[in-house]
């Protein structure tokens, strides 16, 4: 999943970010408004982060404009704690969800993850797929109960897969919504990442569509007689 991260306090901004991304998000940022509203206008984030105190172009008009440019990414503003006009300010130009400041990052995590989850129609943090179990919120993957230890790319995948169950994804949209602007896009790097969870996980559950990308569902009873048919009987 790839965030946006629009906030001018510098120090602030890293540590939203390092929290993130030691969470397993992709994290791109921005220090002023032009520039969030320019990444949130062009890059297709799966969520964003927003202050509304910015310099150059203030976090509601930047919302407003997003919304008004059709763009519907869930969205998370940061308020200071006594500016509570600018929490209704942001709600009516289409904010999600709020935090105030000073706030803990456990809660802003939390929140981010459940706007998230709410945008692709899931109520719960632990998604499953046939036998396997993604747990969004404690950061761990099992297959019938056993742990599957992950790399944070193949975490990232299967995360975005999980959040988009029963749906084609493009490889083009997969590393846009994986990967921040300075990781090396070589659509060949999807396919590897794939192929290494696929091993990992060892079941059936990522299908390629050929000339359209790949669909997480779980396995089919085809897709189980067909193995049974290829293992030769037991004592062979």
């Amino acid at each position: 999943m790839r965030l946006l991260v629009v906030e001018d306090d510098k120090d602030l901004n890293r540590q939203i970010v390092s929290a993130l991304e030691r969470a397993g998000y992709a994290v791109d940022r921005a220090f002023d408004g032009e520039e969030g509203w320019f990444l949130g206008d062009t890059e297709p984030y799966d969520g964003v982060v927003l202050d509304l105190g910015l310099p150059g172009k203030d976090g509601v008009t930047v919302l407003s404009d997003w919304r008004k440019a059709g763009r519907v990414m869930p969205v998370l503003i940061l308020t200071a704690r006594d500016r509570w006009g600018e929490k209704v300010k942001g709600f009516d130009a289409g904010a999600d969800d709020y935090v105030t400041k000073p706030f803990h990052i456990e809660e802003l995590l939390a929140r981010l993850r459940a706007l998230m989850r709410r945008s692709a129609g899931h109520a719960s943090s632990v998604f499953s797929c046939g036998p396997v179990s993604f747990d969004e919120r404690g950061g761990k993957v099992s297959v019938e109960g056993q742990p599957v230890k992950l790399t944070s790319h193949e975490y990232r995948l299967l995360g975005y897969l999980m959040h988009h169950q029963g749906k084609i994804v493009s490889r083009a949209e997969i590393v846009e919504h994986l990967y921040d602007q300075d990781f090396d896009r070589d659509s060949n790097t999807i396919e590897v990442f794939v192929g290494r969870l696929r091993k990992k996980l060892g079941v059936d559950v990522i299908h390629t569509m050929r000339g359209l990308g790949y669909i997480l569902a779980p396995p089919t009873a085809d897709d189980g007689a067909a193995a049974s048919r290829s293992e030769p009987p037991a004592g062979r």
